[in-house]
């Protein structure tokens, strides 16, 4: 059976990575971990991750998190 990522079923993979996310924040910039999450989720970063066409959601944490410090 082939699986396939699509706009319905991306929301799947993303809790994963804004943890991971979340995590090397909290340690890098030594803030708590609301405000880490308020970071990632109102980044440009995260609304083109949760945008399945952009393939973001292919990307690694640490190249997320690069991308949201740019």
């Amino acid at each position: 059976m082939t699986r396939t990522i699509n706009q319905g079923n991306l929301y799947l993979l993303l809790p994963s990575k804004i943890c991971w996310i979340v995590d090397m924040l909290t340690e890098e910039k030594g803030i708590g971990i609301a405000e880490a999450i308020k970071e990632v989720y109102s980044s440009d970063t995260y609304k083109r991750l949760e945008t399945e066409n952009t393939k973001l959601w292919h990307w690694g944490p640490v190249a997320l998190l690069e991308a949201m410090e740019e």
